[in-house]
């Protein structure tokens, strides 16, 4: 059936509308097939998802990682058709797929006590339910790197930017611009898992290999006494929703970064380990970046 819409871009998004209106178990069924899909396809995928798998130490090479690795597939396939709904539905309809949360009381305690707050949020479940619903009731900064794709950036913008949300860039403007929220007893979102560029970041172990860790979590908290919490927005089976899990660090990250970014990545394999199938094992979280010193023991390239 041909496209009535005139602009190619408008008919991609006219069409990508239409799919997001399909009930969540029907979208999460159809990106399980796409998550399958994906991982047969010709590129290096499979075998990095293999082998972070493999190498995780969270399961046994005999039989609990074909068996993960089997969930992760789909769960990863879930975690990109899921965008439609949560980035082109209203605004009400997305925050209903929040089915309920667990420890939420204590980044409402910290609010209360006048301090900002870090949400760090690793690649695990559908997190980009985290800042949509934090900014449902209150402020909320994260930082934005869009993708090349004219039209997909339009699309993350426009699905991300939403209640009291506020996207600033990758930068060093964008760094201020999350300080100065912190300074004003808000909320900011960190993702804690992704490889730091050149000069930002540290060698620290991560799932028994290292990786080269941001170190921007551990300095804001620093400079602002705001109060970190790792928070997880859970894929409940069969498209029931999502349920939000909020981790309080037990205390504030130490001064030293290499110290820091060991504590950050601990806290990361901790909720890891809790949702195992639902963290996205295709990343290639330990790369050597840039002009990045070389660690002890070998990285991938």
């Amino acid at each position: 059936m041909p496209c009535l819409v005139p602009k190619r871009q408008s008919c991609v998004i006219f069409l990508l509308k239409l799919l997001a209106r399909l009930p969540l178990p029907v979208l999460h069924g159809l990106g399980i097939a796409l998550g399958w899909i994906i991982y047969w396809s010709p590129g290096r995928h499979s075998a990095r998802m293999r082998n972070n798998v493999l190498d995780s130490g969270l399961c046994n090479p005999e039989h609990d990682c074909k068996r993960l690795l089997r969930t992760a597939i789909g769960e990863a396939g879930k975690g990109i058709i899921e965008l439609l709904p949560v980035w082109l539905r209203s605004y009400e309809d997305v925050l209903k797929l929040v089915k309920g949360t667990s420890g939420w009381a204590h980044i409402d305690a910290a609010r209360a006590a006048g301090k900002g707050i870090i949400v760090i949020a690793p690649h695990i479940g559908c997190f980009e339910m985290i800042n949509l619903y934090y900014a449902s009731q209150h402020p909320f900064t994260a930082l934005y790197k869009p993708p090349r794709k004219a039209v997909l950036a339009d699309l993350m913008l426009a699905g991300r930017q939403r209640g009291q949300a506020k996207l600033v860039p990758t930068d060093l403007s964008g760094v201020r611009a999350q300080l100065a929220a912190l300074k004003r007893h808000e909320a900011i979102g960190i993702l804690p898992d992704q490889v730091a560029s050149s000069g930002d970041g540290v060698w620290a172990p991560f799932l028994g290999r290292p990786a080269y860790t941001p170190t921007l979590t551990a300095s804001l908290q620093r400079k602002t006494g705001a109060a970190a919490f790792f928070v997880v927005a859970e894929r409940l089976s069969w498209g029931r929703g999502y349920h939000l899990h909020v981790f309080p660090l037990s205390e504030d990250f130490p001064a030293d970064k290499t110290q820091a970014a060991i504590r950050i990545n601990q806290g990361v394999e901790d909720v890891v380990r809790r949702f195992p199938a639902q963290y996205l094992w295709s990343y290639n979280r330990h790369k050597r970046p840039g002009s990045a010193p070389p660690p002890e023991s070998p990285v991938e390239t």
